[in-house]
């Protein structure tokens, strides 16, 4: 399984930004996607994640500003982040967690580079 995300770049702060993924090389659902972040010299952090049934978690830093959707039958997420802040400066990378008969496999997308400038 492969995840590709697309739509990192560089805005000015209070500006908006959507990332996507699509999961393709599976034609079973993704259980779990989102997206984490890892700013420099700072450890990976969970951003927001959507279960197939719909439950939402997110960090307390992006409540608010910060929406991620899905479409389960296509196995893509999205996140649309609003009102950026330079702290939000980070390089995004989409996640999904399957279970394949009782076994949970990770897959991670390449990085893409958001950029908020104050």
């Amino acid at each position: 399984v492969q995840l590709q995300a697309s739509g990192g770049g560089l805005v000015q702060a209070g500006g908006s930004l959507t990332l996507s993924c699509a999961a393709s090389g599976t034609s079973l659902i993704i259980n779990n996607m989102g997206w984490y972040r890892q700013a420099p010299g700072k450890t990976r952090e969970l951003v927001a994640a959507i279960a197939s049934g719909g439950s939402i978690n997110y960090a307390d830093s992006v409540k608010g500003r910060f929406t991620i959707s899905r479409d389960n039958a296509k196995n893509t997420v999205s996140l649309q982040m609003n009102n950026l802040k330079p702290e939000d400066t980070a390089v995004y990378y989409c996640h999904g967690m399957q279970n394949i008969l009782g076994v949970l496999h990770d897959y991670w997308g390449k990085g893409t580079q958001v950029t908020v400038s104050s």
